[in-house]
């Protein structure tokens, strides 16, 4: 029989995987069910279980990219570029925790630090990482990651709006359902890139078996 190109997924390991995926999700929507739950409406703070586990997952994501940037080159600029934007937003969510004890302003110099000399790189090397951005964008990986940037950095910053939720809401708008919405949205658009990522990495390690490395 033919041998699975290092490009496909078998179709058990996709069911197995697409479960798993699955049970993680309704572990974390379980998560956020607990928080809202809290009595007092202390939901969605700092401290709470959505925020705790955004940190967690873009940690989770970043880690993730940088097994694949040191695993394989066959996308070292694009898993570089993905490390750097992971790395930012991770340095993001510390922005409360930065500016308090470390001094204010901190999280926007850490995340110069990391963002500038990333994408010297990958500008310096912009050819090779045009190629690798298509193949990239043709993949499983690629195709969640783009759903969860969008759902991250543009869905729920839009859905998350006060002016909309008072128009909907009208005299019963409360900020908490509108921060509520927000932060779910983002939560659930980390959880698409953390999947990505693991998808980018084992697809690398297939594209290196294939290759006999």
């Amino acid at each position: 029989m033919p041998s699975t190109p290092p490009d496909r997924i078998r179709f058990p390991l996709l069911c197995l995987r697409g479960l798993a995926y699955l049970l993680l999700i309704g572990a974390l929507m379980q998560g956020v069910l607990l928080e809202a739950s809290r009595p007092g409406g202390a939901g969605f703070s700092e401290a709470g279980f959505t925020e705790l586990t955004q940190s967690l997952l873009l940690l989770i994501a970043t880690a993730l990219a940088l097994a694949a940037r040191l695993l394989g080159r066959d996308l070292r600029h694009v898993s570089l570029l993905l490390v750097g934007l992971l790395g930012a937003s991770l340095i993001r969510e510390q922005d409360a925790w930065l500016d308090a004890h470390v001094f204010d302003g901190a999280w926007q110099t850490l995340v110069t630090l990391l963002v500038l000399p990333v994408l010297y790189v990958v500008i310096r090397g912009r050819r090779a990482f045009a190629a690798e951005l298509e193949r990239f964008a043709m993949s499983f990986s690629g195709g969640l990651f783009a759903a969860g940037f969008l759902a991250t950095y543009a869905f729920s910053r839009l859905y998350g709006r006060g002016e909309m939720w008072q128009a909907l809401l009208g005299e019963a708008y409360l900020r908490t359902v509108k921060d509520a919405a927000e932060e779910i949205t983002e939560l659930f658009g980390y959880t698409l890139l953390v999947i990505a990522m693991l998808e980018l990495l084992l697809m690398v390690r297939r594209w290196r078996r294939a290759a006999g490395r």
